[in-house]
């Protein structure tokens, strides 16, 4: 107590020397401008990938099951048909992907199809994505798609269109004649209903959505799915749910959360966010260091009321532990002024967006989406307690042994 008393008078009364004051006073600054730095860079970060949740979150399912081995599986197994009967599922959906080939006039694509069951709907918010049209998969007369924008535009259609998609799709054990390749095929055809968008490339421009019978038929398979996707109760913790059907299932199936569906993306969102982090708590070491110009000015100014202290009786470590916390005292007094200004700015944009990404309409938000973190604070403040402990130890070491 009497250490930190010394500490807080040396850190705020008027030295004799005001080049220390300068520079104390430019310690201060630099700490806090690089912890709101810090703050407010890895907020942006979160509220990208939240954003980047909603976007997957509209056309991902809650739970995913895909076969550990292989690439089909049955969907008819007596352990789904049990599976169909979970008071915790609200919408169970069948889904068959596959490639093939899509041709309109002039123009032909390869991309995937996903055949899903009618209920596909109630699964995702698939009608908050769409642009154009109303999301229809079969009716008596025709089988109709949903494409994604990016493939519409290399196929040159849109909803509307009288001429449907010519679909390709390989026969399955047929040998291909390379006097007549396209009897190894199977032909059908598909009118567009509407066009969505994801703003994700492996949806927008490589994908296009239709019925479950028809992929089944163009595909030659039965009962099989390549995948069965879940949506739950409302109230149903979602982890709990899957470590039980993890057990039940088994390690033939893999069940997967969203963040699991797209762990990627997720994965290199987060790799950005620390390296990022990093990178700016570099420049928090290099901005702290000017804590040991600061203290080692002062450990000179104040030879005198150390003499004075030793006289008194203070020993050696007192005297360290005064100028060890003068040098916490800097960086923390930084840290806590930079959080809260950084806490401030995020506030601020995330209810008023005043930083905005400009060309308003051009992207999917207006202002840059901001969420703060608790972890995010925590780290932070951790980092600056490091580096203050580390730049005020050197010159208290020297001290010490001076001492």
């Amino acid at each position: 107590m009497l250490a930190l008393k010394f500490a807080l008078r040396y850190l705020f009364s008027k030295k004799s020397h005001s080049a220390i004051n300068i520079i104390s006073f430019i310690c201060v600054c630099g700490v806090a401008i690089t912890s709101m730095a810090l703050i407010t860079t890895m907020s942006v970060f979160n509220g990208f990938q939240d954003l980047v949740t909603t976007l997957y979150s509209n056309f991902d399912p809650q739970v995913k099951i895909k076969s550990a081995k292989g690439k089909t599986f049955h969907a008819e197994d007596s352990i789904f048909v049990a599976l169909k009967q979970d008071k915790d599922i609200a919408v169970f959906t069948e889904v068959l992907e596959e490639n093939a080939l899509f041709s309109h006039k002039d123009r032909q694509v390869a991309a995937k199809i996903k055949g899903v069951d009618n209920n596909f709907e109630q699964l995702t918010n698939i009608d908050s994505v769409l642009v154009s049209g109303e999301f229809v998969l079969t009716d008596s007369i025709a089988n109709y798609t949903s494409v994604g924008i990016g493939l519409a535009t290399q196929l040159g259609i849109n909803t509307g269109f009288i001429r449907p998609i010519t679909v390709y799709a390989p026969m399955r054990g047929v040998k291909v004649n390379l006097s007549n390749p396209s009897n190894a095929f199977k032909e059908d055809w598909l009118f567009i209903s509407s066009v969505f968008s994801i703003n994700q490339p492996q949806y927008d421009d490589q994908m296009l959505i239709t019925s479950l019978s028809f992929a089944r038929n163009l595909f030659q398979y039965d009962d099989e799915v390549t995948a069965i996707e879940l949506k739950l109760n409302k109230g149903v913790n979602t982890d709990k749910f899957i470590g039980g059907l993890k057990s039940q299932l088994g390690k033939d199936y893999i069940v997967l959360n969203r963040y699991e569906q797209q762990a990627d993306s997720y994965r290199m969102m987060q790799i950005e966010k620390w390296v990022t982090f990093l990178i700016m708590s570099f420049i928090l070491l290099i901005a702290a260091f000017n804590i040991i110009g600061s203290l080692s000015m002062l450990i000179i100014e104040k030879q005198s009321d150390m003499i004075t202290l030793r006289n008194l009786g203070a020993d050696k470590d007192l005297i360290c532990k005064i100028f060890l916390l003068e040098g916490w005292l800097i960086s923390g007094f930084g840290a806590i002024c930079g959080i809260i200004i950084g806490v401030l700015i995020c506030l601020i944009q995330q209810h008023f967006g005043l930083l905005t990404l400009g060309n308003s309409g051009m992207f999917i938000v207006d202002a840059y989406p901001v969420k703060l973190e608790a972890i995010d604070v925590m780290a932070v403040l951790s980092i600056v307690t490091i580096v203050g402990f580390i730049t005020a130890w050197i010159p208290v070491r020297q001290l010490k042994k001076k001492l």
